[in-house]
């Protein structure tokens, strides 16, 4: 069975930091690459950040310079750490595991973690 577990999650005033994590079960966890989403109120859910097997990395251009993803493929965990929060950057955070198998690709979520930024 696998399992993503976000944690970190918080109430923040604006200019805060906050650490995310996502523990992956039930996975060969290197093999993933891994990626963080978020959802604000009223918006579709969108990137902010992935890392790949290899630790190529990227960034929605609206968290460049304030966010940073990181894996410890000993631990299975995957991490954001955001730092000068936006109340933009409210929103359900979800941790993305995905694949490319010869049989297609394989994806899990979350369940999400609650950022909120605000005064």
């Amino acid at each position: 069975q696998v399992q993503l577990v976000e944690s970190g999650g918080d109430l923040v005033q604006p200019g805060g930091s906050l650490r995310l994590s996502c523990a992956a079960s039930g996975i060969i966890f290197s093999f993933y690459n891994m990626g963080w989403y978020r959802q604000g109120p009223g918006k579709q859910r969108e990137l902010v950040a992935r890392i790949t097997t290899g630790g190529n990395i990227n960034y929605a251009d609206s968290v460049k310079g304030r966010f940073t993803i990181s894996r410890d493929n000993a631990k299975n965990t995957v991490y954001l750490e955001m730092n000068s929060l936006k109340p933009e950057d409210t929103g359900v955070y979800y941790c993305h595991a995905t694949r490319t198998t010869r049989g297609g690709s394989l994806d899990y979520w979350g369940q999400g973690t609650q950022v909120t930024v605000s005064s």
